[in-house]
């Protein structure tokens, strides 16, 4: 699962080309093609204008993201990448998925939602929606500082947070094929208090040396495959959890599977990874499920 083809997806305030080019990191992995695409939504530009939409409007916010572009490819021409660009005044969501029917990258950069409480109560989160639709990974880009500085090293120590779903073997593949570039992982799996039952002190130290092993286990097959790793086991909630493990660990980006609960039941009641692909200060790494593809 090697990433050759990635999807950055930009309205230019939130990822630049400072953002892309801590990606190319990925180049000593496998990645040789970007293919760039910028969407104009038109009722948003037209409510920031308090008028009705003008075609002037939109001839120029096309010729500026064109002008960007030229300027980004020029750049990653001369370090002999491919590149491919998509500027279209539409939805997000629905560009970005036919940009991908028609490109199938490897991997989806977008930025983080911008969308308010209650507009992603009632229409979703942007990146839960491309969960949803597609089985390509998702990387949720943020500047992790308040002055946008962008991590000049994304992958050199990333948190891997697994539930033992399939979505996380499906990560581990990943994460494997970025052997290059990670310098050392950090492997976690949070026991949910509900689990430890007994009152017996010894009963919950047979719980937390189980999970143990298996990560032992995953952390040994990870050091085949010629990564670092280090495992952890926290007890509480897995939202909580894993930030303070990305904390405490100094991770530079958190590495999910996506969850199986059902889109409706995701938007109303939540999940790890939506609310922390949605309010961490850490860029996500999402892996979705193979289900996902539905529409």
């Amino acid at each position: 699962m090697k990433i050759r083809k990635l999807l950055f997806v930009t309205k230019f305030e939130d990822l630049c080309y400072d953002a892309l080019n801590s990606l190319l990191a990925l180049k000593t992995a496998a990645l040789e093609h970007v293919v760039f695409l910028n969407v104009i939504e038109r009722d948003k530009v037209a409510m920031q204008r308090g008028s009705g939409y003008l075609k002037e409007e939109e001839v120029k916010l096309k010729e500026t993201a064109n002008i960007r572009f030229i300027d980004w490819a020029e750049n990653l021409f001369e370090m002999g990448m491919e590149v491919g660009a998509y500027i279209e005044v539409s939805t997000l969501i629905p560009e970005i998925l036919k940009v991908v029917k028609k490109e199938s990258p490897d991997l989806i950069v977008i930025g983080r939602s911008h969308k308010g409480a209650l507009e992603q109560l009632y229409a979703g989160s942007d990146v839960i929606e491309l969960i949803r639709r597609t089985d390509t990974p998702i990387l949720v880009f943020k500047h992790m500082m308040d002055d946008n500085i962008v991590p000049e090293k994304l992958f050199e120590r990333p948190l891997f947070a697994t539930n033992w779903s399939k979505t996380g073997k499906k990560a581990v593949a990943y994460i494997k094929a970025m052997k290059n570039v990670i310098g050392e992982i950090h492997v976690m799996h949070v026991v949910k208090e509900s689990a430890l039952k007994s009152p017996d002190t010894h009963e919950v130290q047979k719980v937390r040396k189980a999970e143990r092993q298996r990560l032992d286990k995953l952390c040994d097959e990870l050091e085949e495959a010629g990564i670092n790793a280090r495992s952890h086991v926290y007890v509480g909630d897995p939202q909580k959890e894993i930030e303070k493990a990305a904390k405490e660990y100094q991770a530079t980006m958190i590495i999910l599977g996506s969850s199986d609960k059902a889109a409706i039941l995701e938007r109303w009641v939540g999940s790890v990874s939506k609310n922390i692909a949605d309010k961490s200060v850490f860029p996500c790494f999402l892996i979705p499920g193979e289900k996902n593809i539905d529409q």
